[in-house]
């Protein structure tokens, strides 16, 4: 197991004499140091999210991180006169992320001790350390094309949940208002920290469990007889970023499914019931049956209910008789499906490759 610390996912700054230097409410004009600015943007740019949890008044100090040009680098920030541990808390609880994943900087040392009383999961941090934290491992992720975009994507998300919220239609109706493309394209080897990625992070609508590392995929990459996909959503509220990934087997007469895992944060889009669709109807235009692999594990119950609403059953089919047994597929079973062809989603584009060979 590695000894590195578990990597922030978002840091929460306070902001008299910790982000700025100066009192807002008492000298009036407050100096973003160029330092802090940079750290700002090299931090964003790692995918690690940034948010406010300050005693101030919040117009007042939002009028100020705007004037400074960083009020956009920061998220669900907390700005008012309640106990910091209770707006890191709200900042977690929003963001869906535990609160170890979470760190907190400000220079008084009664603000940490109270943040750290109420929450010791939360990593605290001195004002006097800011411009070390770049360097320290727990700030120092894997960077992906989406981590750079990771803050983009959460500001999409919020402004997608309030349009749901206030929607008084039926839900079909609100996913066809977003505009919603699926693209589903080969991998390539600038996707294959975020394939790796998604097959470790995702459970509930993963296939398998298996783990895929770098080596493994670099090889599939090479094999002609397979393809690896990958599958990205974007609506008119900003991008979802890298949501799903499949990996193909390409027999004569059967189509070997060996993993599909999609993010659990496009469920309620039906992601993952187009993508089957999309796979199936590609199938049923090659001739060829759709063997899905399926090792049922304690979370993704969701996953075998999609294969089963998608028409794959656990019946046996000669076509079978090509695909490997025994050996390391200890636990995994086919789910087979003769393809017909299926209509198009009506609630978003897909942009995909014609597959076949």
């Amino acid at each position: 197991m590695s000894d590195a610390p578990a990597v922030v996912k978002c840091l929460v700054w306070d902001l008299d004499n910790t982000l700025w230097q100066g009192t807002l409410l008492e000298d009036g004009e407050v100096v973003l140091p160029p330092e802090i600015h940079r750290l700002i943007v090299e931090l964003d740019d790692r995918g690690i999210l940034q948010s406010v949890a300050s005693k101030n008044d919040h117009d007042h100090a939002w009028q100020r991180l705007t004037a400074l040009g960083v009020a956009d680098y920061f998220v669900l920030p907390q700005i008012g006169w309640h106990a910091k541990s209770q707006s890191v808390k709200e900042i977690a609880d929003q963001l869906n992320f535990a609160l170890s994943a979470i760190a907190f900087i400000d220079d008084q040392p009664a603000e940490r001790a109270e943040v750290a009383y109420h929450h010791p999961e939360v990593r605290c941090y001195d004002a006097a350390e800011v411009l070390a934290l770049a360097g320290r491992p727990e700030f120092s992720p894997a960077v992906t094309s989406d981590a750079r975009r990771r803050r983009e994507m959460y500001q999409a998300g919020f402004r997608r949940t309030a349009e749901r919220e206030s929607f008084s239609g039926p839900d079909e109706e609100f996913l066809r208002s977003l505009e919603l493309v699926m693209e589903i394209k080969r991998a390539d080897e600038n996707d294959l920290t975020r394939v790796e990625e998604l097959t470790l992070r995702t459970s509930q609508m993963n296939a398998t469990g298996v783990h895929y590392s770098d080596a493994d995929l670099r090889a599939l990459l090479a094999d002609p007889a397979h393809e690896v996909l990958t599958v990205t959503l974007t609506d008119r509220l900003g991008p979802h970023g890298a949501v799903g990934v499949l990996l193909l087997n390409c027999h004569e007469r059967v189509w070997h499914l060996k993993l599909l895992a999609t993010s659990c944060r496009v469920v309620s889009f039906g992601a993952g019931s187009v993508l089957l669709n999309w796979l199936i109807d590609a199938a049923a235009r090659a001739g060829v049956h759709v063997a899905a692999d399926f090792r049922q594990t304690d979370r993704n119950r969701m996953m075998e209910i999609a294969y089963r609403f998608a028409g794959f059953t656990g019946d046996t089919c000669d076509c079978l008789a090509v695909l490997p047994a025994g050996g390391d597929r200890a636990g995994i079973e086919f789910r087979h499906l003769v393809a017909e062809a299926r209509p198009a989603p009506t609630t978003m584009r897909v942009i995909a490759p014609r597959l076949g060979r």
